[in-house]
């Protein structure tokens, strides 16, 4: 089995509940643990994949546009998930037999976060959480043109299926129903929906993509930002289609947690929009 590198993870905003949502992840996944925490962010592993949760930025709130498909290799083990996240949240779809699963569910937990709830084998790399991006809205239809984008900026890029909507079975025929990708080891999927969900991409859950290289940071940051992409600010951008990223240094947390340097690492971090590696070694 191949080892997860960790290369692109996610991040969600929980101000001022982020100790609680450790607890809460932890418990409910069972595989967790608490990497590096701090005031601001707190890094967990949720069976070996990194989760960046933090307690500070916009006011934005998560919404079903980006939401966790989690792999379990039998019902039970779904339905214990499905008993813990729904306490204080909401079913976005009923947990249930469907052709494509044998017990599957959507679910928003009591912070906002959606997770998709499948039954079935596991992948290749043994991922168990895969993000999951809704193309809906202004978006609607442009799902195909996503997943051709983002595998051809990022390595080790793959499509390993597309299934299409029949025009019978609640969308627009030709429109993406499911579709699985990977980009630098990270396995993802998208699908199409025309219908009214009231939601967008927004910066509350956004995906990390760490850098070992200036270079690696100006190629994200000038093709993530393209086409009616927008920096943002801190390392932060949005693409062309909402979905938020950060484009980081793979030393930052080095870098910000040096006793001795990281408050002038993190002023520095706050003066910037790209991030420049050198300038923040040398504060």
């Amino acid at each position: 089995m191949e080892k997860l590198n960790n290369a692109i993870y996610p991040c969600l905003i929980l101000k001022g509940k982020v100790a609680e949502a450790t607890d809460f992840y932890i418990d409910t996944f069972g595989d967790g643990k608490v990497i590096q925490t701090n005031p601001v962010v707190t890094f967990i592993a949720l069976s070996g994949q990194n989760f960046m949760l933090l307690n500070d930025g916009t006011a934005s709130v998560p919404n079903a546009t980006f939401s966790f498909m989690v792999v379990s290799e039998n019902p039970e083990e779904t339905e214990q998930y499905w008993n813990k996240l729904i306490e204080g949240g909401k079913d976005l779809m009923p947990l249930d037999s469907y052709e494509w699963s044998v017990k599957y569910g959507w679910v928003q937990d009591k912070y906002g976060i959606s997770w998709q709830l499948f039954t079935g084998p596991k992948n290749a790399l043994s991922q168990k959480f895969s993000p999951s991006l809704m193309f809906t809205g202004d978006n609607a239809g442009k799902a195909a043109e996503a997943l051709q984008f983002y595998t051809s900026l990022f390595p080790q890029s793959s499509v390993e299926g597309v299934w299409e909507y029949s025009g019978d079975d609640g969308d627009t025929k030709g429109l993406i129903k499911h579709a699985q990708f990977s980009i630098n080891g990270l396995i993802a999927t998208v699908m199409d929906s025309s219908a009214a969900h009231n939601a967008e991409f927004n910066e509350a859950v956004s995906l990390v993509v760490n850098c070992d290289t200036q270079e690696e940071i100006d190629k994200y940051w000038e093709q993530l930002t393209a086409d009616g992409g927008q920096e943002v600010m801190c390392g932060w951008l949005r693409d062309k289609y909402g979905l938020s990223w950060q484009i980081v240094p793979k030393i930052i947390g080095e870098l910000v947690t040096d006793p001795e340097r990281g408050p002038r690492v993190l002023n520095e971090v706050m003066k910037m929009k790209k991030l420049i590696i050198a300038d923040l070694v040398n504060a």
